[in-house]
């Protein structure tokens, strides 16, 4: 909220008043019952003769409780911060009405303006208690295994990486882990936003939050209690709701001036009219154009709009990092997608192996895989899955988007792409196996090729789908790869991208992007080291899944908390609102002042009705931007295939 229009309130405050009911809350109360005494004097005033002392009482009563919720935060600002705030213009205006005897006039302002003002924190509060809402998932209290097979209870906030948790069925997860034995499903739909239960068992990570619906569980931990996903997720929100986006600046410059400027346009018509007029009816004039002119719903427009949409995006899975983040996703026109764990399944296989003359096969996939040990890359995971063994191998050290190198029992090894290492007698084989839509490894002894490690990763199986939706709403799709061509091909061809760039280094990608953005905004969605460059040079860079590089997410905008690809267009539909629903407010608040400021200054309008045509505005500017904190509809699955539990589509795919 803009600090011109804002109350002085410790966030220790907003944190209680987030869950204190409306009829309990004295910021909602006092300027209600201002409204109540001032209804009752009208009353008296129209209907019962003889009541005109009562009902000027009543004014009086109304003007005080209406007043003091913004009079004293006024002057604080004033001789204290040397600010000029809206609350100044509003105090000035109630003052002189009083002066001229408009105590009705300056009630009416006064409660109007305090009560807009108690409707606006009531809305930022809940747009942001939505997010703070996500803490509750986190159970205050955790089981854990001790020696011997001995349980305790622990609070939650004592928990450290190393304890072992045990999770019955129901239970939520405390924090984020590895399960180390058992088998279940766990409702993952408040953190990801995916409905259908995850199968889970040993090794698999799970998130804090997570509700384990059937087995018992052991879950080793990987974090604290209270710093794992789930309180990063509203760590970002929060500090994005704190950053304003563009239009949030451009509506910020826009009431900055407006204040001073109002304040000299009111001077200039009570000077200039009384000069030429009755000065009575020029200082009233006056007054009504501070009023008038106030542009409180201009500075509430943006900020109430960005706070609600950045909430609600997080309920589905998508932590939007900035004001200004959210507003350039609603303005993306063409996405960028790696293709290696963003529009594949991430659940590579090692398909082929090839090895040179008198090499031993299990030897390449060994060596192979004591490097990617190392590496995050989603492909590492198949190679050293592939092997129950592996030699140790040091002093390894990782080039994005091309491999990585090491040593073993004395030998120098390289892994890597096949644009950076040659594979030299097993070219042609290694071209047959790219052309089947395998990612091909080659694996260098001493600086002499020695083996190829053949790897398959499927698509996603709502990919397809998801591009034919985007491109069917006129987004335009761009698929980035370090891939070969053959296999980026094979697979964009599968998945309804028709614009594909392979064999990309990190570099090359952040230029495909630079070149991309030419045209208009690109958003770049990638999961990995070598995704970094390119999602820090897009308009939007969107970090696929929980389980992506840090690198990836600390130079992304927006993070999805789930892999499913779905997410795409619901999150672009989500903020394309939020943005049509910001420039709404803008014009609506600026066309308030526009058609008002003349008629204040004619004397068209009187203050009662300048009072009240401008804070029921505020209110419907308030209520417009409250729009955006509805979450959007998930996209329907593509097919039963989507549908269906993760462990039957595997099922199905091995019948088949």
């Amino acid at each position: 909220m803009d600090a011109c229009c804002a109350p002085a309130t410790s966030p220790a405050e907003k944190d209680n008043e987030e869950h204190t009911p409306w009829w309990r809350d004295r910021a909602i109360l006092i300027p209600a019952v201002s409204g109540l005494t001032l209804l009752t004097g009208l009353i008296l005033e129209w209907f019962v003769p003889g009541a005109g002392l009562v009902a000027t009482a009543l004014f009086w009563v109304s003007l005080l409780l209406g007043a003091s919720q913004f009079v004293p935060g006024a002057l604080k600002s004033l001789f204290i911060r040397g600010k000029l705030g809206i609350g100044l213009l509003m105090t000035i205006s109630a003052i002189g009405a009083v002066l001229l005897g408009f105590i009705e006039e300056a009630a009416a302002l006064a409660f109007l303006y305090s009560i807009a003002e108690a409707l606006e924190d009531r809305a930022m509060d809940k747009a942001r208690s939505g997010l703070r809402a996500l803490l509750a998932l986190l159970p205050s209290t955790a089981t854990i295994i001790a020696a011997h097979g001995a349980t305790r209870t622990v609070p939650v906030e004592d928990l450290v990486p190393g304890d072992v948790l045990r999770l019955a069925a129901g239970e939520r997860l405390a924090t984020d882990g590895v399960i180390r034995s058992g088998h279940s499903s766990l409702d993952v739909s408040a953190i990801t936003g995916e409905s259908i239960p995850v199968q889970v068992g040993p090794d698999d990570a799970v998130l804090a939050g997570s509700i384990n619906t059937t087995g018992a569980l052991e879950v080793e931990a990987t974090a604290a209690g209270m710093d794992n996903s789930l309180t990063t997720v509203v760590e970002l929100v929060e500090r994005a709701q704190n950053e304003k986006g563009q239009r949030a600046r451009i509506a910020d410059r826009l009431a900055r001036p407006l204040v001073p400027g109002v304040l000299i346009l009111a001077i200039l018509v009570a000077v200039i009219g009384s000069l030429l007029g009755d000065p009575g009816v020029w200082i009233e004039r006056a007054l009504v154009v501070l009023v008038a002119a106030s542009p409180c719903a201009l500075a509430i427009s943006v900020p109430v709009t960005v706070v609600s949409g950045i909430g609600a995006a997080s309920k589905f899975g998508v932590v939007i990092k900035s004001g200004a983040a959210f507003e350039r996703l609603g303005g993306i026109r063409h996405l960028a997608l790696d293709k290696t764990g963003t529009l594949t399944r991430n659940q590579p296989t090692v398909a082929e192996l090839l090895t040179t003359d008198g090499i031993v096969r299990a030897d390449v996939l060994g060596w192979a895989a004591a490097l990617e040990s190392h590496s995050t890359h989603p492909l590492a995971s198949a190679i050293t899955a592939a092997t129950r063994q592996a030699p140790a191998a040091q002093q390894v050290a990782e080039a994005a988007g091309q491999g990585i190198t090491g040593v073993i029992d004395g030998a120098q090894i390289a892994v890597g792409s096949p644009r950076w290492l040659a594979p030299g007698p097993l070219a042609t084989q290694v071209e047959a196996l790219e052309s089947q839509g395998m990612t091909v490894v080659i694996v260098h002894r001493d600086d002499r090729p020695v083996g190829a490690v053949g790897v398959r990763d499927e698509l996603r199986p709502e990919t397809p789908t998801v591009i034919k939706t985007l491109t069917r709403e006129g987004f335009g799709s761009t698929m980035l790869t370090g891939d070969n061509t053959r296999t980026a091909t094979a697979l964009a061809v599968e998945a309804g991208i028709q614009d594909v760039r392979a064999q990309l280094r990190p570099e090359d990608k952040a230029q495909a992007v630079a070149d991309l953005a030419e045209r208009g905004p690109v958003a770049m969605i990638g999961d990995g080291i070598n995704d970094a460059p390119a999602l820090a040079s897009a308009d939007i860079g969107i970090a696929m899944g929980a389980t992506g590089s840090d690198a990836a997410i600390e130079s992304a905008d927006v993070a999805f908390t789930g892999d499913d690809l779905r997410l795409i267009p619901r999150a672009l539909h989500h903020a394309r609102l939020g943005r049509s629903i910001i420039n709404q407010n803008i014009f609506l608040s600026l066309a308030i002042i526009i058609v008002l400021l003349p008629l204040a200054i004619t004397g068209v309008l009187g203050l009662a009705a300048v009072v009240l045509v401008h804070e029921v505005a505020e209110v419907i500017v308030i209520a417009n931007g409250l729009r955006a904190a509805r979450a959007p509809h998930p996209t329907p699955a593509p097919d039963e295939a989507v549908r269906m539990p993760r462990h039957e589509q595997a099922e199905n795919k091995a019948r088949t």
